[in-house]
C-alpha cells in the first residue's frame, strides 16, 4: 500500500517542523486494475514499471534490523553495484560544480533565500539527505552502508527519519513519541519509487509545503487531471520517474543544469534518459499538424518554452507557496519564548503560518501567474565566496540569461521569490548563519542573529567583518509541473495582447502587442491589395463573356 496523503504530509511537516515550527512515444505497463482506487493503482515509472522480485521472500530480509545502515547492508549484499552507482548523484553528494561557469554548486554549499544554508545546519537539513547520519563535516560520503535505500522505496508508508542531532526544545519537541519503525517489514514491502516517496522532501522543501517551488505540493500526491495531466492518479498516473528518468541511480533533469530548449526530441526507441523535457516525449513538433493554427503552434516551439502555455498557473490544487520571506522580523518572543501566528488560509482549508520567531513573516499566494522571460537555462548564483554591491538590491540569489538571438533561448515561466535575508554588511557578501543545535548560539534557540552568524562563519573558516545587516534578494524557480490539459493552455490572446502575459518581455516584435506605424501601413495596404485583387478578379469572372464564367 502506498502512502496516503496523511501520512506523507505528518512525515513531511516532520521534515521541516523546526525549520518551519502517458506520453505518446512512452509504453509503460499499463494497469489492469481500472476500477481500484486511484492510490491503489501502481504509478507509472516508465520502463521500470513493474517488478521482478518479491521481497518479501528473501531471506536476508526475514530479520529484525537495529539501523537503516543495517537495512543497507541486505539491500547492497543482493544489489552489488548500486552503491557505486548511487554515490554519483546529487541525492548523496549534494554537490556540483557547474562545467560551464565552474561554480561550486550543490545544497551542500550555497546559500538559498529559504531557510539560508544547509552547510553547518546538517543535523536537521540532512533529513533530506539520502543517507544515514550527517551531523557535521565529518561524514563519510565513501561508505556504502550509510546509504538510505528505504527513504526513497519505501512502500508501506510508515517510513520516517528525524534530524540527526539534537536541537533547542522548541524544536526537537515536534519530533517526540514518534511511532517505532519496523525497519524488517520496511525491507520486506520496498517499491519503485513513488510520488509520495519524492514528495516527502521535494514537495516540503524551503520549509514547509509547496514553500519553495512553487509547482510541487502534497496536491501531487493524488492529483486530478485539471491539476497535472501526467500525474493524474486516475489518469496516466505518472510517478517521477516517468520523465526523470533513471540510469545506474542518476536521475535525468537538474535545476543546475536545465535544458532550455531540446533540440534533439525523441530518441529511439522513442525514450531518451540524459534529459526529462517535454520533447523527448513530445518531440519537436508536439501538435498535430491539421490546422494552419496547429502549424503556428509548432512554429512556437523553437522560441516558447512549452510549460509557458501549458502551465498558465503554478500553485493549483489549494497548495499556496511563499512568495516573500522577511528575516527581519525573527527573533521577537512573549515572555522570553518563540511564538507563531497563522494568518493565511489557503484554498484546501489549512492553515498556514504567517509569522514565525525563528523565521519571521511570510507572504503567501496561490494561482499564481508566473513571470516570463528568455532564458538559457544557465543558473548563475550568488555564492558564499561572491562580492556584490548591496546598493544594487535586489541581489539576485539565482539570476540567469537569455535572449530572442540566443540560439538556446526560450520564453520561459518562472516564480519569484523575494527574501530579506542576514548579510555581511561590512565585507558585502552572504553568510553561513548557524540556525539548528543545542549550543548557545544556535539562532533556533537563542535568537541572537550577530552570534549566529558568527558562528556559521567561524565553523568554515570564512572572513565575517562582524557588521550584519539585512539585504534584499530575489530567486528564480522555472516553472515546469502542474501541467494543465491542453483545452486549459494559454490562448493566443493570452500573450498577444497590449497587457497581456508577454507585456513586459523585450527583445521581440509580438503581433497584437507591439505596434510600428510603417509596419502597420504596409500591412493595411497589403491586405487591402488583396482584397482589392479578389474584387477586381471575381468581378472580370462575372461580367466575362463565354459559355462559362
Amino acid at each position: 500500500m502506498f502512502i496516503t496523503t496523511t501520512r506523507l504530509v505528518a512525515v513531511g511537516l516532520m521534515l521541516v517542523a523546526c525549520s518551519s515550527s502517458a506520453s505518446p512515444h512512452t509504453t509503460p505497463q499499463e494497469t489492469t486494475a481500472q476500477d481500484t482506487p486511484s492510490q491503489q493503482r501502481p504509478q507509472r515509472s516508465g520502463p521500470l514499471t513493474g517488478g521482478t522480485a518479491d521481497h518479501a521472500k528473501f531471506e536476508v530480509l526475514q530479520q529484525a534490523f537495529e539501523s537503516g545502515p543495517e537495512v543497507t547492508e541486505a539491500c547492497l549484499s543482493c544489489h552489488t553495484e548500486t552503491g557505486e552507482h548511487f554515490m554519483r548523484n546529487v541525492h548523496w553528494t549534494w554537490d556540483y560544480v557547474d562545467p560551464d561557469t565552474g561554480q561550486q554548486l550543490g545544497k551542500r554549499h550555497l546559500i538559498n533565500n529559504f531557510c539560508t544554508n544547509a552547510r553547518g545546519n546538517e543535523g536537521m537539513c540532512a533529513q533530506c539527505h539520502a543517507g544515514y547520519g550527517w551531523k557535521d563535516e565529518d561524514f563519510d560520503f565513501t561508505d556504502e552502508t550509510r546509504i538510505d535505500c528505504l527513504v526513497c522505496h519505501d512502500g508501506t508508508g510508515t517510513y520516517y527519519k528525524t534530524p540527526n542531532n539534537e536541537g533547542h526544545s522548541a524544536c526537537s519537541v515536534m519530533f517526540e513519541d514518534m511511532a517505532p519503525l519496523d525497519l524488517g517489514e520496511i525491507a520486506r514491502n520496498v517499491a519503485l519509487p513513488s510520488r509520495e516517496n519524492c514528495g516527502t522532501c521535494h514537495f516540503n522543501g524551503g520549509g514547509g509545503d509547496n514553500v519553495k517551488h512553487g509547482d510541487l505540493s502534497t496536491a501531487l500526491i493524488d492529483p486530478s487531471h485539471d491539476l497535472d495531466v501526467h500525474m493524474d492518479a486516475a489518469g496516466l498516473n505518472f510517478s517521477c520517474t516517468a520523465c526523470h528518468i533513471t540510469k545506474q541511480h542518476v536521475w535525468a533533469g537538474s535545476r543546475y543544469k536545465v535544458v532550455s530548449r531540446d533540440t534533439e526530441g525523441t530518441g529511439q526507441p522513442g525514450e531518451r534518459r540524459d534529459v526529462a523535457t517535454c520533447e523527448s516525449c513530445h518531440g519537436l513538433s508536439p501538435h498535430p499538424i491539421d490546422s494552419i493554427r496547429a502549424f503556428k503552434l509548432n512554429d512556437h516551439v523553437s522560441s516558447v518554452a512549452c510549460q509557458t502555455c501549458h502551465i498558465p498557473e503554478f500553485a493549483r490544487g489549494g497548495v499556496a507557496t511563499i512568495t516573500d520571506w522577511d528575516w527581519r522580523t525573527a527573533g521577537r518572543t512573549r515572555d522570553g519564548e518563540g511564538y507563531h501566528e497563522h494568518g493565511y488560509t489557503q484554498g484546501n482549508g489549512e492553515h498556514r503560518y504567517t509569522y514565525k520567531s525563528i523565521k519571521g513573516d511570510f507572504v503567501y499566494d496561490e494561482d499564481i501567474v508566473p513571470e516570463y522571460a528568455w532564458f538559457d537555462g544557465q543558473m548563475h548564483y550568488t555564492t558564499i565566496d561572491t562580492k556584490f554591491d548591496d546598493s544594487q538590491q535586489p541581489i539576485e540569489i539565482n539570476g540567469f540569461d537569455g535572449s530572442r538571438e540566443d540560439a538556446d533561448s526560450r520564453i520561459w515561466p518562472f516564480k519569484r521569490m523575494r527574501t530579506w535575508m542576514p548579510y555581511d554588511a561590512g565585507n558585502a557578501t552572504l553568510v553561513y548563519t548557524h540556525l539548528w543545535g543545542v549550543d548557545d548560539a544556535a539562532y533556533w534557540g537563542n535568537y541572537d542573529m550577530g552570534r549566529a552568524i558568527a558562528r556559521g562563519m567561524a565553523d568554515f573558516g570564512l572572513d565575517y567583518s562582524g557588521e550584519f545587516g539585512f539585504v534584499e534578494t530575489l530567486s528564480w524557480w522555472p516553472i515546469t509541473h502542474m501541467v494543465a490539459p491542453k483545452e486549459d493552455a494559454l490562448a493566443c490572446r493570452d500573450c498577444h495582447a497590449a497587457e497581456g502575459r508577454l507585456a513586459g518581455l523585450e527583445g521581440v516584435y509580438l503581433p497584437g502587442r507591439d505596434h510600428s506605424r510603417w509596419l502597420d501601413i504596409i500591412g493595411i495596404i497589403a491586405v487591402g491589395a488583396t482584397l482589392l485583387g479578389i474584387l477586381i478578379h471575381a468581378l472580370i469572372r462575372l461580367f466575362s463573356k463565354g459559355e462559362q464564367h
